[in-house]
């Protein structure tokens, strides 16, 4: 078992101090000589306060125990530390005891289970940091049980056959995962008064003997027993050398305070040396003893004996000669070479070695300063608890070393402690600023050479409650603040329904001189109850209640990050929100100006714990922030929660193909707009033939990027492809397919190769087309050529040619050039074509030649407004010069366009008059040599009307008509005549005759009674006359007999307002296939129709077609998805009126199967949606 360890303030023990201690600290340097003990002592497991140890001579008589009281010492530091952590898990703490020497004690805690999912863990202590888990054996036993009935853990910890040394603190430390809960005991073991005998300081630390159960425990009993304070009157003679080699590392400090060593690190450092083991010498017969030992002022005698005596000896201090002197007396005797060293003082206190040739021999010399006597002892004090208090005494010397003790413990100087020491020469004063009821002691002080001890007696005052304790009603979260004033500084506690509250992070106590102050920064509601004051020492309370009102609170840990929750469209959504506040509060939900109820899609469910918000079939509307307000009489609190709908994202937009190979592309695509609220994972890519509609996928694993690359298609075939995107909901629909495409592959060489023309500084190629164009057409041509002797190639034309010829201009005359001609499509150019020989850029005469087309050859005839172009090649080299006239006068360029090259020459009118008409000379000249051509252009126009026409003679039922050809025969021969007649009633028109050369006409087969108008159109080339000429008079035919007159009625009002004879009806469509609106109407004037979709006009729209015939309306929906359904209204308006009909129109979408939920379904029109979405 550890030893005990004592509170140095509570024992009352009436005992003397103990002889030996610590050096008190000296210019700070006692840290660093308790770090050398450590290191050089190898001391066994000691507890953390200083054990009291009788004088090693043994001279004083132990004093009688009396009652003595214990407390936790040190570990109650540790307490107030872990109080903050601290939660009450203990349902009975272990309890202080005593026991007598050699009996057994057993300590009980004990925990509740109750609200435990597994066995607390506990641990004993024995004083501040020692586990006794690891010393149970024959006299220390750990047990504990469970009994289920009750749910309680018990834990023993059993003493037996206890010793002296068992009496101390102990500690119970009990942890469930963030839980904790500390209990701190006494023990005390107690004997009968019996005399001690005398012991030395060697013997009182003596190990236990071999072989018993405790053996290799450090023995400190003989140390705790206490003996009478008295001045030592005589000392007998102690080499202090011999002690320290005998004495454990851990006397070392308590033998040089006792002997007056200042030096402790340097003794520890000589004793080390000393106790090496010394060497036979062969010059030396005897040497030095290890060690010298003299008192201040003093005469020492180093003595060694040589074997060979001519030997020159030299002595040695530090390191340093020793010259003979007054104060060092060198002598010789035979052998024998003595140094005397007269008048010690503390300079002396060295190392000495002496030489002999190579041999050296060495001891150490020790002063000792004469013992510190108490020349004025302590005095018994008397006094009230706050008072100042002041225990004095002198000594011998100035500024000696004395050491306090209390009750036997010494007492530090700190500047933390309540303890203050002050030294004024000789005198020294223990002083105590406020004197407190623990202060009740023994205070003893100790010198090297004497000691004095003194009783303290501490009494209070009568108590006054200066201000008492108010009740308070306090709101949640806000500050409880209880304080008091009471007549006397004295410490108190504060309890709670009657337990005691210990400060911690949360819970404030503060004492500042009568005031005492209970602070609690955050009200919960746990804190209501009574809470009482009690000041130490006092058979007083302070009593008042606290009542904490508690505010509505919304409890939302279990939500995502910023409140956040995410539901799958078209699922139903169950959000539950815990609340807590007393009154219940009242809920409201709402979302932006929208106030929920509690009943609809969207409603609020209300308990007396929780609220829920119910969104039955969630649509990606519904997204967005929802407010849940609480409020009673103590408060109000209120959180926007985010819900968020997620779906499948919108189809991508179309894709673009970016580059064509000859079974390949590549293409690339935007991400769609909205990605339905998941992030996108890939996407899946289908391509087909242009004229198909089987679209086939092209990759099975998702393409995680926005670009791919279709292969194995076929050339000249053209595709078009498009794309899904695909998220953790689902896959989206279909892009819009991609413009088609045509996986093309570069042309065959050009053929025929050959030379057109050559000019001074130019040279004409012509070629044939490649034998193989492919699928991929052809767009044009490059010609290259280069300079022979060079391989450097030059481009001809910068852009590409259609045409299968070329002039390669500005070369230099006298040159010759290599020429290649190269195909180009859309998959590239193709192998060039090489004109075999090298070609001399230089120019032959050729004479002119005009080619003039074979339809140019006869009159070239056009209609007035008509465009002429006409092209008229011709040969000449070089630098043919072409000219032209009309009816041999120059040409009006203002009218007629004229444009030569070196190989044609063209007329161009925009808009022919006929103005144009006439005969062009063409004439062509190269240096004398000339060519002529003549073209007659003729430009015509509808002629004139009919001159008068006139009713020659009416018989029967004919008419018999002459008239006269027109004026303006449109400069084209009239080819015949229309004749038309009109009933004079109706007038309306009707063709009797076409083509109809003559200019007289008999009409046959007249209505009998009714009378006719006729007119004239005249026909040419370019049709008939805008105008006709009709008869001045009408022809009556007339029927033989009484003439019948007419009745004359009025004419009949046929206007009408519109109205629908056949209303709209209610109409299921299909997706995917054409859906159709009928309705009739009727009106006079005829309505104008009109169709709306859900009120707005639908107009320009390609997915409808409108169509209305004899009052029948109707409206053709082309291929319609389930967004096209809705209101549908037709409107029919006319002046004098409007009207209106409408009807629904709901659009299914038929479903080839469902698979395992969650997994896409294919849609009529290769549509995709969750087996979730039902």
């Amino acid at each position: 078992m550890p030893e005990p360890t004592k509170k140095d303030e509570t024992e009352t023990e009436n005992a003397p101090p103990p002889a030996e201690q610590k050096a008190p600290q000296e210019g700070g340097t006692e840290k660093g000589k308790d770090m050398d003990i450590r290191e050089m002592a190898s001391s066994s497991d000691e507890d953390d306060t200083s054990v009291s140890t009788p004088p090693a001579d043994g001279m004083s008589k132990p004093a009688e125990r009396k009652d003595s009281v214990w407390s936790i010492g040190e570990g109650e530091e540790t307490e107030k530390r872990d109080d903050s952590q601290r939660s009450t898990l203990f349902v009975e703490k272990p309890q202080s005891g005593s026991v007598s020497v050699g009996g057994n004690i057993t300590f009980i805690a004990k925990v509740e289970a109750k609200d435990l999912l597994r066995k607390p863990n506990v641990k004993w202590f024995k004083g501040k940091w020692m586990d006794l888990a690891s010393k149970a054996g024959k006299h220390l036993q750990l047990k504990e049980s469970f009994e289920r009935h009750t749910k309680i853990h018990t834990f023993e910890m059993h003493i037996i056959q206890a010793k002296l040394n068992y009496a101390g603190n102990y500690r119970c430390e009990v942890s469930y995962k963030d839980k904790f809960d500390s209990c701190s005991f006494d023990l005390e073991v107690t004997e009968s008064s019996q005399a001690a005998p005398s012991i030395d300081i060697r013997s009182a630390f003596k190990r236990s003997g071999d072989g018993q159960d405790d053996a290799g425990e450090l023995d400190f009993s003989g140390l705790l027993k206490r003996r009478e304070v008295k001045q030592q009157e005589e000392e007998p003679e102690v080499d202090v050398w011999e002690l320290l080699k005998n004495a454990n590392p851990s006397e070392y400090e308590k033998i040089a305070f006792q002997y007056g060593i200042t030096d402790l690190r340097g003794m520890l450092k000589r004793l080390k040396r000393m106790r090496r083991e010394v060497k036979k010498s062969a010059a030396f017969a005897k040497g030095l003893d290890p060690a010298y030992q003299v008192d201040k002022g003093g005469k020492v005698r180093f003595m060694v004996e040589l074997a060979d005596p001519t030997v020159e000896l030299k002595w040695y201090k530090n390191g340093q000669e020793i010259r003979p002197s007054a104060k060092y007396i060198f002598e010789h005797k035979g052998n024998q070479r003595i140094l005397f060293i007269n008048n010690c003082s503390m300079t002396d206190d060295a190392r000495y070695y002496v030489t002999a040739g190579d041999e050296k021999c060495s001891t150490e010399l020790f002063v000792r300063d004469p013992p510190i006597l108490v020349t004025k002892g302590l005095e018994d004090t008397s006094t009230y608890v706050g008072e100042r208090v002041e225990l004095s005494c002198e000594v011998s010397e100035d500024d000696a070393n004395v050491k306090w003790f209390r009750n036997g413990v010494e007492l530090p100087n700190d500047p933390k402690s309540r303890y203050r020491i002050k030294v004024e020469g000789k005198k020294h004063t223990l002083i105590i600023e406020e004197a407190a009821k623990n202060d009740n002691a023994t205070y003893s002080v100790m010198t090297t050479g004497g000691q004095s001890e003194a009783k303290l007696s501490v009494e209070l005052r009568p108590l006054k409650i200066s201000l008492a304790l108010e009740d308070q009603t306090v709101r949640l979260g806000q500050e409880i603040h209880l304080k008091c004033e009471i007549s006397e500084n004295v410490e108190g506690k504060w309890y709670k329904n009657g337990q005691l509250i210990e400060a911690s992070d949360r819970v404030k106590l503060y004492h500042k001189g009568r005031i005492h102050r209970f602070v609690i920064a955050s009200a919960a509601v746990d804190d209501e109850g009574e809470y009482m004051f009690v000041p130490d020492a006092y058979n007083i309370n302070i009593p008042c209640k606290v009542h904490v009102v508690d505010p509505p609170k919304l409890h939302l840990d279990g939500l995502g990050e910023n409140n956040t929750v995410t539901v799958v469209a078209g699922s139903k959504l169950r959000l539950e929100i815990p609340i807590t506040g007393e009154p219940t509060p009242k809920v409201t939900w709402s979302k932006g100006d929208k106030w929920i109820t509690d009943s609809g899609r969207i409603r609020t469910e209300t308990y007396s714990d929780s609220s829920c918000l119910v969104i039955d079939a969630a649509e990606r509307e519904d997204s967005g922030p929802f407010r849940i307000a609480l409020k009673n009489e103590a408060g109000e609190d209120t959180a926007l929660i985010n819900i968020k709908v997620v779906d499948v994202p919108d189809p991508p937009e179309a894709p673009n193909v970016t580059e064509v190979g000859e079974d390949w592309c590549i293409m690339t695509w935007e991400p769609p707009a909205n990605d339905g609220g998941s992030p996108i994972l890939g996407y899946f890519i289908e391509r087909k033939k242009k004229q198909s509609s089987r679209w086939m996928r092209l990759n099975f694993e998702l393409c995680k990027e926005t670009t791919f690359e279709p292969k194995k298609m076929i050339e000249g075939v053209a595709y078009e492809v498009r794309v899904f995107a695909v998220n953790a909901i689902g896959i989206s629909k279909p892009s819009m397919p991609s413009k088609s495409f045509v996986p093309l592959a570069v042309t065959s060489p050009p053929t025929l190769l050959a030379v057109d023309s050559v000019t001074d500084t130019s040279v004409t190629m012509k070629w044939r087309p490649p034998d193989h164009i492919g699928a991929a057409g052809l767009d044009g041509y490059v010609v290259e050529y280069c300079f022979e002797g060079t391989d450097e190639w030059i481009v001809a034309n910068p852009e590409l040619t259609d045409k299968t010829k070329f002039t390669i201009n500005g070369l230099p005359t006298g040159s010759k050039i290599l020429v290649r001609v190269k195909a180009v499509n859309a998959a590239g150019e193709s192998e060039p074509r090489y004109h075999p020989q090298p070609i001399l850029v230089k120019e032959v005469i050729e004479p002119p030649k005009i080619r003039l087309p074979r339809h140019l050859k006869q009159t070239y005839t056009r209609r007035v407004g008509e465009t002429v172009n006409l092209v008229i090649p011709f040969q000449g080299r070089p630098r043919a010069k072409v000219s032209w006239e009309k009816n041999g006068s120059p040409i009006d360029k203002n009218q007629i366009n004229i444009r030569n090259t070196e190989n044609d020459t063209i007329v161009f009118i925009r808009k022919a008059e006929r103005s144009h008409s006439g005969e062009y000379d063409m004439k062509v000249e190269v240096e004398n040599l000339v060519d002529k051509a003549t073209i007659d252009i003729q430009i015509v126009d509808r002629p004139g009307p009919p001159e008068v026409v006139t009713i020659e003679d009416v018989w029967g039922e004919n008419v018999n008509l002459s008239w006269k050809p027109p004026k303006d025969d449109g400069n084209s021969a009239i080819t015949g005549y229309t004749i038309q007649k009109a009933d004079k009633k109706s007038m309306e028109w009707f063709t009797v005759m076409e083509h109809y050369h003559r200019t007289s006409a008999t009409i046959n087969e007249l209505v009998i009674g009714n009378e006719y108008y006729f007119r004239i159109f005249a026909e040419n080339m370019c049709g008939l006359s805008e105008d006709a000429t009709m008869t001045k008079e009408s022809a009556l035919i007339a029927k033989d007999g009484k003439v019948y007159k007419y009745p004359v009625y009025d004419d009949f009002d046929f206007s009408e307002r519109p109205l629908f004879t056949q209303p709209l009806v209610n109409t299921f469509a299909v997706a995917g296939y054409n859906a159709t609106l009928n309705c009739s109407v009727r009106g006079n004037p005829k309505p104008k129709i009109t169709w709306l979709k859900n009120k707005v006009l639908i107009m320009n729209d390609p997915r409808y077609r409108m169509f209305s015939n004899q009052g029948v309306c109707t409206l053709e929906i082309r291929k319609p998805s389930p967004y096209d359904g809705g209101t549908y209204t037709c409107r029919a308006v006319n002046e004098l009126g409007e009207a209106e009909v409408d009807c629904k129109l709901e659009v299914k979408v038929i479903y080839h199967g469902v698979i395992n939920p969650g997994e896409p379904l294919i849609l009529a029109g290769d549509n995709q949606l969750h087996s979730k979405d039902f």
